[in-house]
């Protein structure tokens, strides 16, 4: 299984440790997850693109890392995508791809690099779990859209048993300041039959 990465990810541990994790494994990332079938972000893309009124508004990739999530917008019909990593060495990968009109190297627990409404939809692909952002960035991405904006992110099956990273999904349909659009279990990397559940929400 290439380098084993995959062995590797979803230990808890620092922003500073994710962040060498995936520069370590930037060049073998994608021939790794393309053995294993990755097909999360085109089930995203497609359900984004479902519910997406006009494809020529910009979309923010949040934790893009090499671009396949990029890659999978652009082939849906997204025709401005801007991204963001922790990872330098994963950017370096997604700007080779020339998908991207922005790319932006971000801190853990930092702003998001662009004002509130800015665009029209924020794409969170395989971002929120066990080792990778916690459930609280989900409240970060929605306060960055307007009414009306679109987020689109995924949880696997690790990210799955922590039942607060769904719980926070339901926070914000249960109050009302977001409607669930979309929600589908289905293939993440089948070749070690791992699941993911796709959520597409509205801001209200």
């Amino acid at each position: 299984m290439g380098n084993g990465y995959l062995d590797k990810v979803y230990a808890a541990r620092g922003a500073s440790e994710t962040r060498a994790l995936y520069d370590g494994w930037s060049q073998s990332y994608e021939a790794e997850v393309a053995e294993n079938g990755y097909v999360t972000p085109g089930r995203c893309a497609e359900a984004l693109a479902r519910f997406t009124k006009d494809s020529c508004l910009p979309v923010f990739d949040f934790g893009c890392g090499t671009g396949l999530s990029g890659l999978a917008l652009k082939l849906a019909g997204f025709s401005t995508i801007d991204g963001a990593d922790l990872s330098a060495d994963m950017l370096a990968q997604a700007r080779a791809k020339r998908i991207y009109r922005r790319l932006t190297q971000v801190e853990a627990d930092a702003p998001l690099p662009f004002a509130m409404g800015e665009y029209a939809s924020i794409a969170a692909i395989g971002v929120i779990g066990a080792g990778a952002a916690p459930a609280s960035v989900l409240d970060l991405l929605m306060k960055g859209l307007d009414r009306q904006g679109l987020l689109v992110l995924s949880l696997n099956d690790h990210a799955l048993q922590d039942r607060s990273n769904e719980g926070r999904i339901n926070e914000w349909t249960d109050c009302g300041a977001a409607r669930l659009l979309f929600r589908e279990h289905g293939p993440h990397l089948p070749g070690i039959n791992l699941k993911s559940t796709v959520y597409v929400l509205e801001k209200l």
